[in-house]
């Protein structure tokens, strides 16, 4: 499809738009951690419990063969949405993209990171990908360096080939899930590469809104999660290259994973089944298969267009309308930009703003975004995010505006 998205019949596949909160209009803007869903995503799901549950990889009668049939093809969707080279082995379901990045650092990092060896973060990392790699640096007595943050948002990469001097592993974010900006993660990927280090993208804000390929970011791991992308929770995805999976040992133990197993070992499964252990979430795979299809029947470049045609809205709207009482924490403008929008309203705590927002019908999310270092960077506790999704249109940002207004004569 073509040409600017529809937005009011976008929202009419998304049931739970349709409510109010408080006696407004629900007005959903926090997408960044968690999206709605669309009716075919429910019906997905509905009609997998409803005519075809039953276990995979362990039956062989005709209803489990269409369960395994179902859950393959979600595989294959995700691989495809992505650019997988090689979808049914690289493509690893997993609970999120947090078990995604554990599962990185327990089986490649403790097979492949010694003491001394360097991994190097960014100052813009949500939780998911530092806490890992803090665990296993105390564990395996590791070297962390740190890209650091530029006053204009961005990543400073003035001192990037000196940082991967002798490194092992960068984990970078392909986009903050707190200032919205896009990471040149192409290119600090061919730079990591050309120094001899492992790439891990977090891309749980990327996925659901710009077009994925990962041949072209150049990662060797990407993880991203099912919610954030109007699938439902619980499922996750690990995309690793081949080589690396067949070479690391498995995350967990039981059935499903093995090939034999004796009173003196056992012997893993092929890929992708090595580190599926015990039942996988069916379902939900069945449920991110749909999302995956109403998202490419939409386009992804005509999400991330209609995203940034909003962003550009609200950057306006809300300087036009607040000007130095309200801050925005991230770079200015629509370039290397995603629709995320962090807010710091006069002095007024991000949590009480977010409950006024709420009782105009307006969901915002406030506090650190699991992201406590950058808020350090930021010099603030906390901020109140709106986040943008395909779903939203210029009256939600005009909802947000006058939520804020009534938050400042009630705050005075």
């Amino acid at each position: 499809m073509t040409g600017p998205l529809d937005v009011a019949a976008v929202k009419k596949d998304f049931p739970v738009l349709a409510q109010q909160v408080h006696g407004h209009r629900l007005v959903y803007l926090d997408s960044a951690a968690s999206s709605q869903h669309p009716q075919s995503v429910l019906d997905a799901m509905d009609d997998y419990y409803a005519t075809t549950h039953a276990n995979v990889h362990r039956g062989v009668y005709s209803l489990a063969e269409e369960a395994d049939r179902r859950y393959e093809a979600a595989r294959l969707a995700v691989g495809r949405f992505i650019g997988a080279p090689q979808p049914q082995e690289e493509v690893v379901f997993v609970k999120n993209a947090t078990e995604a990045i554990n599962m990185v650092a327990a089986t490649w990092g403790r097979a492949n990171l010694h003491p001394g060896d360097a991994v190097l973060l960014t100052d813009m990392e949500h939780h998911a990908n530092l806490v890992p790699w803090l665990m296993l640096a105390e564990e395996r007595d590791l070297e962390l360096r740190w890209v650091g943050l530029g006053d204009d948002y961005r990543l400073d990469l003035d001192d990037l080939d000196r940082l991967l001097d002798g490194v092992k592993l960068v984990a970078c974010t392909t986009m903050s899930n707190v200032l919205g900006t896009v990471t040149p993660f192409a290119a600090i990927a061919a730079a990591a590469h050309d120094a001899g280090a492992v790439v891990v993208a977090d891309g749980a804000q990327s996925v659901p809104h710009l077009a994925t390929d990962v041949g072209a970011l150049g990662c060797d791991f990407l993880a991203f999660s099912a919610h954030k992308m109007l699938g439902p929770t619980g499922i996750g995805v690990l995309w690793g290259k081949a080589e690396l999976l067949e070479a690391m040992p498995p995350f967990l133990g039981g059935g499903g994973m093995i090939r034999d197993v004796r009173r003196d070992g056992f012997s893993p499964n092929v890929l992708p089944w090595k580190f599926e252990a015990g039942t996988p979430p069916i379902a939900e795979a069945v449920g991110l298969a749909a999302a995956v299809h109403y998202l490419e029947a939409i386009g992804m470049d005509r999400v991330h267009g209609h995203e940034l045609s909003l962003l550009a809205y609200a950057q306006r709207i809300l300087a036009e309308r607040f000007g130095d009482d309200l801050h925005v924490f991230g770079p200015e403008g629509t370039e290397d930009r995603g629709g995320v929008l962090s807010l710091a309203y006069r002095d007024v705590h991000p949590h009480d703003l977010s409950q006024v927002l709420d009782q105009a019908g307006v969901c915002v999310r406030a506090g650190h975004h699991c992201a406590k270092p950058l808020m350090r960077r930021l010099g603030v506790p906390a901020t109140a995010r709106a986040s943008l999704y395909l779903y939203n249109e210029e009256s939600d940002v005009d909802a947000l505006a006058d939520a804020l207004e009534s938050a400042g004569r009630l705050f005075g």
